[in-house]
């Protein structure tokens, strides 16, 4: 890509990207940097041509901008261990249930590949129209290989989760979590279901497909028992031997933090990372190919890409795995 900087003090970034092989889009981002309440924020301008069709300009919503299928320099390693699961869970939660693609005619909404007047469409042929009212609640830990298969499902059912993360030596959400009678994570508390609470990974991800999967089968990584299904998790949790200790935090925020992605991005296991060793609840909004959550953040923001922050307690909202962990160190991180 190239890189420049404009006399009126704005960065124009210009990159070619290849999306899945199947097209070429051209991306041109413009950035002016304003001040809001003290804080400095981005108003970024995107330009986007696919082939076959036309520009379409519109305004990303971040405070950072968004640089797709890009690894940040000094990042390289980190995310090639980050994205061993990616290969050893054979890319479980990549896809939504029942995943069902389609071309349809070119609405301007989001899409990862147009074709002329065409767009892919993607859906769930299997999961139920209506879904969960409010996000269920798991106690876990990102480290840990039994969280990892519960986290599995939740990516491919399309949940929303609140997570309070319970490393070793954490205190608040392990002391909460034991008071509802948690002996081993992942614990799981569904406010959508009379409140009903359940530990031991399996009978979770039975309840999740059960309950929010509709016709949508357990995939074999994800079987009670099954033959790799314990193997491929543990390896996938051991790749990086992160987010297992707790570290404390300056401070706690007041809300959640929100977190959109998908189970499988290396890029969002980065971030995931310190959220758990800080301890930090967040929902994350799991946004699979197919997730209809993908047009409507691209709706409200301009742009899809994971991981994306909303923090509600100091209004940012930002792309970028590397601005994200700097961003949370900063605000809550350890002094």
């Amino acid at each position: 890509g190239r890189r420049r900087h404009t006399q009126f003090g704005a960065v124009e970034t210009t990159m070619t990207m290849t999306n899945i092989g199947l097209s070429h889009t051209r991306v041109a981002t413009s950035v002016r940097h304003h001040r809001v309440d003290g804080r400095r924020r981005h108003k970024t301008t995107t330009t986007t041509r696919a082939v076959g069709g036309g520009d379409d300009k519109r305004a990303v919503l971040s405070d950072t901008t968004p640089q797709p299928f890009t690894v940040r320099e000094g990042e390289l390693g980190k995310v090639a261990s980050a994205a061993l699961p990616l290969v050893l869970r054979f890319a479980t939660g990549v896809l939504i249930g029942g995943y069902s693609p389609s071309l349809v005619d070119d609405d301007g909404g989001y899409s990862v590949v147009r074709f002329g007047n065409k767009m892919l469409k993607e859906r769930s042929k299997t999961l139920p129209a209506t879904r969960q009212s409010e996000p269920i609640v798991m106690y876990e830990y990102e480290g840990s290989p039994y969280c990892r298969k519960v986290r599995d499902a939740a990516s491919l059912l399309d949940l929303d989760i609140l997570f309070k993360p319970c490393p070793q030596g954490s205190d608040a959400f392990r002391a909460e979590s034991k008071a509802l009678g948690a002996k081993t994570y992942p614990f799981m508390v569904d406010p959508n279901n009379n409140s009903l609470a359940m530990g031991e990974s399996d009978d979770i991800v039975e309840y999740l497909f059960e309950r929010y999967g509709g016709e949508t089968k357990i995939p074999f990584l994800l079987k009670r028992d099954g033959a790799l299904t314990n193997f491929t998790a543990y390896a996938a949790a051991v790749s990086r031997l992160k987010a297992l200790r707790a570290r404390k935090a300056k401070t706690m925020p007041e809300k959640p933090l929100v977190l959109y992605t998908y189970e499988i991005s290396p890029f969002s296991k980065l971030v995931r990372e310190v959220l758990t060793e800080l301890c930090i609840p967040h929902i994350v909004r799991y946004t699979p190919r197919g997730s209809s959550k993908r047009d409507s953040l691209y709706a409200r923001v301009g742009h899809f890409q994971v991981p994306y922050l909303e923090d509600d307690n100091t209004g940012a909202r930002m792309f970028e795995s590397k601005d994200i962990v700097a961003y949370i160190e900063k605000t809550y991180g350890s002094d």
